[in-house]
């Protein structure tokens, strides 16, 4: 049987990098954790990290005790956040990104709690790179996350302890100021776009677009490189350059902007859900994960996770 405290050292070890930071974290002697690591790898008959002046990383052997000590914190901060629970108010934490908190997540809440009235609701804003940790270690209950062409950041089998349902196909728009010569275009491609200045909304857009112009033959010229769609719009409104937007962050409603669909090959924004696995679900989870669905199957230009088709002009 597998010492589960061992495991734990084995965690912080992996989490540093190092037995004697490890040892500081856990407030122990550096040979006090090389002989908890020592005897597990006793235990399980095979080595769980490789020892080297560069510091400790794990065998493959050690990342799946890890992968499995990860799974086994989760669940025990679940249990305590449940027992906390007993007796109290139900409560639910969710953790989302900005423009999928801004347009998404509200009215799902509102069908939410008409029907759970009562339900304490906590809403922490993260990237998805942060909000995936928080769903691992029990601190929220569910994150709403997205990622672009690349494979989801949860799979089947990949041993994280997470679950991804697709949730919405978001198709990138380019936004242009009132005006522009491209507007009323039925569509763009990357190519037609190639005399233009650039106003980024986040980051990980930066280099989506360089590999996107680079097949197109040209590089691109970049105004502003920010974090915020609604930022990057404003000076889009502004005549700055133009910009790539999710259909989700778009506010072209509001007046001065234009908005074009793009042509293909073009990248997309795929938006999901990410929830524990858990021997005992959540009830007030599932409840959520619904009503999310049922918020994207209301949207009138909406695309419920399927990457395919052309989608509608917003506001059409």
């Amino acid at each position: 049987m597998i010492e589960v405290r061992r495991v734990a050292v084995l965690r912080e070890v992996a989490r540093l990098g190092s037995f004697n930071q490890a040892a500081a974290s856990l407030r122990l002697t550096p040979s006090a954790v090389s002989q908890q690591i020592s005897t597990l790898e006793r235990e399980i008959g095979t080595a769980v990290v490789h020892r080297s002046t560069r510091g400790v990383h794990l065998t493959e052997a050690g990342r799946v005790l890890v992968e499995a000590g990860d799974a086994i914190a989760a669940e025990l901060s679940q249990a305590e956040r449940e027992i906390a629970r007993l007796g109290t108010p139900d409560s639910l934490t969710v953790a989302t990104f900005t423009s999928g908190g801004q347009r998404l997540l509200p009215p799902a809440l509102t069908r939410f709690a008409a029907e759970r009235p009562g339900v304490e609701l906590t809403v922490l804003e993260n990237e998805p790179a942060d909000a995936l940790p928080l769903v691992r270690s029990g601190a929220a209950d569910l994150a709403l996350v997205y990622h672009f062409d690349d494979l989801p950041p949860v799979r089947p089998q990949d041993r994280s302890g997470l679950t991804w349902t697709p949730l919405l196909d978001d198709p990138m728009w380019i936004v242009l100021p009132s005006g522009h010569h491209l507007e009323g275009r039925e569509s763009v491609t990357i190519a037609d776009l190639a005399d233009e200045r650039w106003v980024h909304g986040c980051l990980e857009i930066v280099d989506m677009l360089d590999h996107y112009a680079a097949l197109a033959g040209y590089q691109v010229r970049t105004a502003c490189r920010g974090t915020d769609y609604v930022f990057a719009q404003s000076l889009v409104r502004a005549d700055v350059g133009i910009s790539m937007i999710p259909q989700v962050a778009l506010t072209a409603s509001q007046g001065g902007l234009a908005t074009v669909p793009l042509a293909p090959p073009c990248p997309c924004r795929y938006i999901g859900i990410v929830t524990p696995q858990r021997r005992r679900p959540n009830p007030l989870t599932a409840a959520l994960v619904q009503a999310l669905h049922d918020t994207v199957a209301a949207l009138p230009t909406a695309r419920p996770a399927a990457r395919s088709g052309r989608p509608d002009r917003p506001g059409a």
